[in-house]
């Protein structure tokens, strides 16, 4: 029997209750890993640990807003508590809230930059002293052991898009923060990246009531002029068409394999041949 390639990893997924997370829960699943599935909901948290269950994988759940006080921290500690230590960690929640500069709020922008952004930050420091600790501990054993951080971006963290500051700027934000932890984490023989995907067909890029305001991880408040838009962009594609959550998932994997161990400090796009989706 072939030998997995994240066997006895240990790894963390955000927002991995639908779309691109819980394919991706799935994949480090198969894969051999271990994974903490978080969601802010329950029932979509617990789907999610049955499916990976009856792969024959292991998982478990840390529901909650990955926005709140301490809840980095939580994460961290249902990774160490469950299963023994932290290999992988997924920062994949997210939402859209689109508008015109002129018709966005406060509250619209601070909500999508805490979600893609500060979650992500709050829960990579979190997991620093669990990193330093088992590189420590490695290292006194005579071996090194590579870990890995994924950020999920998007093309529109570089390429931007009309009705999307707010995200746009998450995303932009979070490409400087894995090349700063790059930098920072080399030494704990920890890669950090970011895959930048393009339309890919999820609720993120399903059209809403435009009436309807946007709650939580995976909501989203698309109008049909923004669906216009990626339709546009899927046209452009060389693949003339928008990815799948496993497609988008494999990307993920990619960059928490053995085989990208010398890769560090980068943004993968995983876009169908996009830069941009204008």
């Amino acid at each position: 029997m072939a030998v997995k390639s994240l066997a006895g990893r240990v790894a963390l997924i955000s927002g991995a209750g639908r779309g691109i997370g819980r394919a991706t829960a799935l994949k480090l699943a198969a894969e051999g890993a271990r994974v903490v599935i978080n969601d802010r909901d329950a029932e979509p948290a617990r789907e999610a640990v049955q499916a990976v269950a009856e792969l024959g994988g292991e998982a478990v759940a840390c529901v909650g807003d990955v926005t709140a006080a301490g809840f980095g921290e939580r994460f961290v500690a249902a990774a160490v508590d469950n299963f023994g230590g932290l290999d992988i960690v997924v920062n994949n929640a997210g939402m859209a809230w689109n508008a015109f500069l002129p018709a966005m709020t406060d509250t619209m922008w601070s909500r999508v930059l805490d979600i893609h952004l500060s979650a992500a930050f709050r829960v990579l420091r979190a997991a620093q002293p669990v990193f330093a600790e088992q590189a420590r501990n490695d290292r006194a054993a005579g071996h090194t052991t590579r870990r890995a951080v994924v950020n999920v971006g998007s093309i529109v963290g570089s390429g931007g898009n009309p009705s999307q500051a707010n995200y746009a700027a998450a995303k932009s934000g979070l490409f400087g923060l894995t090349r700063t932890l790059a930098q920072e984490w080399g030494r704990y023989d920890v890669t950090v990246n970011s895959v930048a995907f393009g339309v890919i067909r999820t609720r993120m890029t399903s059209v809403a009531d435009p009436a309807e305001p946007a709650s939580g991880e995976g909501a989203t408040h698309v109008s049909p002029l923004a669906a216009q838009v990626l339709a546009d962009a899927v046209a452009r594609s060389p693949l003339r068409r928008p990815g799948t959550p496993e497609e988008a998932a494999d990307s993920v994997w990619m960059l928490c394999a053995p085989e990208s161990s010398y890769l560090t400090g980068q943004v993968l796009l995983c876009a169908g041949g996009l830069t941009s989706v204008e």
